[in-house]
C-alpha cells in the first residue's frame, strides 16, 4: 500500500472511531480536500497532520502510527513504538 493511501486509510479510521462526519471538519479544511485525503489522492502537510488530529482529539503520531501498520502488515503498535524509542534513545537531546 503506497504512503498516501496508508494515510488515508488511517484518517478515515480514526475519524469514523470518532463519530466524525467529513463535515465536522469545516472551518479547518474543506469536504473536499478531506475526501481527497481520505481517498489516498492528496498527502497532507506537516501543519495539516497537526490539524487534523487536533480536530480529533488524538495526538498526530496517533495518525502516523495507524498509517504505517497500513503499510506493513508484518508491523505491530509494540515493533514501532520499541523501534521510535531506541531511535529517540540515541538521539542527543536538546530538551
Amino acid at each position: 500500500m503506497e504512503l498516501k493511501q496508508a494515510f488515508g486509510k488511517a484518517m478515515r479510521l480514526l475519524r469514523k472511531s470518532r463519530n466524525l462526519s467529513q463535515e465536522d471538519f469545516g472551518g479547518h479544511v474543506s469536504q473536499t480536500y478531506l475526501s481527497q485525503l481520505e481517498a489516498g489522492g492528496k498527502g497532507p502537510t506537516l501543519e495539516m497532520v497537526h490539524g487534523l488530529a487536533s480536530i480529533m482529539n488524538v495526538h498526530p503520531l496517533t495518525i502516523l502510527t495507524q498509517c504505517y501498520l497500513f503499510m506493513d502488515k508484518d508491523a505491530t503498535l509494540d515493533s514501532i513504538i520499541e523501534r521510535v524509542r531506541e531511535e529517540l534513545s540515541v538521539t542527543p537531546s536538546d530538551r
